[in-house]
């Protein structure tokens, strides 16, 4: 059936609201990092601002899923919405009074890291929660796919923000991002545990360890832990900020329009990928069809590493965009349906811990082979690897599959 999880009662507010929440979070980092940069002129400090994004993801995603199998989901949204709005209020004042330092900065940032790492193990316990297994797919696909809208929308209404009223007004502004889905979530009446069959486990600090120690029991889902890690590890968020470089490589460094359509297109083609797979109905989770979209995935960063023709490399950023959504939804949902029901919320925690945290090194090695080879080789570079690792997997996936049908 098409757009399944959109006939689940809840779901469509859901979907909504953490769509709004989410164009909030990037319209507090268009805001953000345009004053941090004309405040401070630090270059370290703005690649703090990216990692510091992620090294929360990195470093407690496990744990923040221990707290979402044992608490309602609802209210570890509504904290995390909570720290994303006392964070743009804070952000705010400082501008206004004039009184930032680097220090605050430093603080917020991470801050901001951490609500967006206590969201997603709660946002998956709930997609589950709210559409049930048979379409549990189509809810994380729906998700994913609002999540790239608002990475489209956010900036552009941070920049309306910062360029009309200014960044002091406009951080205050973006807490309304946030207010829908925090009301929203009092309204709803699931929590995330409705499906639960047994008591999870107690909360202990040796989690992360003993979470990843017990994946190898479950093989779909340690493969895609895996596959998801190394997207983030070589190629992650590490292209948007050589998207300039590219730019002037294919003669855009003059035009406004063609650099603004660089920088959307990967967020386009995931829409697109998104709304078309929901088009298409039933798509299979398999570890096999979400290893063969990071191929793709891979296959489209390789071509727009090493186009020179503008239209060439808008249509790699596209099909990047349309394999990535693919690959991350499927492994997703895979999570979502073996994971043990007890701890369904550790398992989205590891997958995050890789998925998501592991972007932090994806800056290093991109921008340190950079130095010595220059952006474009790097990214190629960076792209082949990953299609090297997917290919592995690929034949791993392939030998089980013929062992368990001899």
């Amino acid at each position: 059936m098409r757009f399944t999880a959109l006939r689940a009662r809840w779901y469509k507010g859901y979907l909504a609201g953490g769509s709004l929440l989410m164009a909030g979070d990037n319209a507090e980092h268009a805001i953000t990092y345009w004053v941090i940069w004309q405040t401070f002129h630090s270059p370290l400090l703005a690649g703090f601002a990216v990692v510091s994004h992620w090294l929360p993801h990195l470093l407690l995603s496990v744990l923040f899923g221990s707290l979402a199998d044992r608490y309602d989901c609802r209210r570890l949204i509504q904290v995390s919405a909570g720290i994303f709005a006392v964070v743009s209020v804070t952000w705010g004042v400082l501008f206004a009074t004039g009184t930032l330092q680097m220090w605050h900065a430093v603080v917020l940032l991470l801050a901001h890291g951490l609500a967006s790492a206590l969201w997603h193990p709660a946002d998956g316990m709930l997609i589950y929660d709210i559409v049930g297994p048979e379409a549990v797919g189509s809810g994380v696909r729906l998700m994913a796919t609002g999540i790239n809208l608002g990475q489209l929308l956010g900036p552009a209404a941070g920049a309306a923000l910062l360029f009309t009223v200014g960044p002091a007004i406009g951080m205050f502004v973006n807490v309304l991002f946030y207010l829908p889905f925090t009301i929203f979530l009092f309204l709803m009446p699931i929590d995330g545990h409705r499906r639960r069959r047994a008591t999870p486990p107690r909360l202990r600090l040796r989690e992360v360890i003993e979470t990843l120690r017990d994946l190898p029991r479950y093989p779909s889902i340690l493969v895609v832990v895996v596959l998801q890690g190394a997207v983030g590890l070589f190629i992650g968020m590490a292209v948007m900020p050589l998207l300039p470089e590219f730019g002037a490589l294919l003669g855009q460094d003059t035009s406004g329009l063609g650099y603004g359509m660089l920088i959307v297109a990967m967020s386009v083609g995931a829409v697109i990928g998104g709304i078309t797979l929901e088009a298409v109905g039933r798509v299979p989770a398999s570890a096999r069809l979400a290893i063969v979209s990071t191929l793709v995935f891979a296959a489209g960063i390789a071509v727009f590493a090493f186009s020179r023709d503008f239209p060439l490399s808008l249509a790699a950023l596209l099909v990047a965009g349309f394999a990535t959504i693919t690959s991350g939804s499927i492994s997703q949902t895979l999570v979502q349906l073996e994971s043990p029901p007890d701890r369904r919320g550790r398992f989205l925690g590891a997958y995050g811990m890789t998925s998501m945290g592991l972007r932090v090194g994806s800056g290093v090695l991109i921008g340190g082979v950079a130095v010595f080879v220059g952006p474009a080789i790097a990214v190629g570079i960076a792209a082949v690897l990953l299609a090297g690792v997917a290919a592995a997997l690929l034949a791993v996936v392939l030998a089980r599959g013929r062992a368990s049908a001899t």
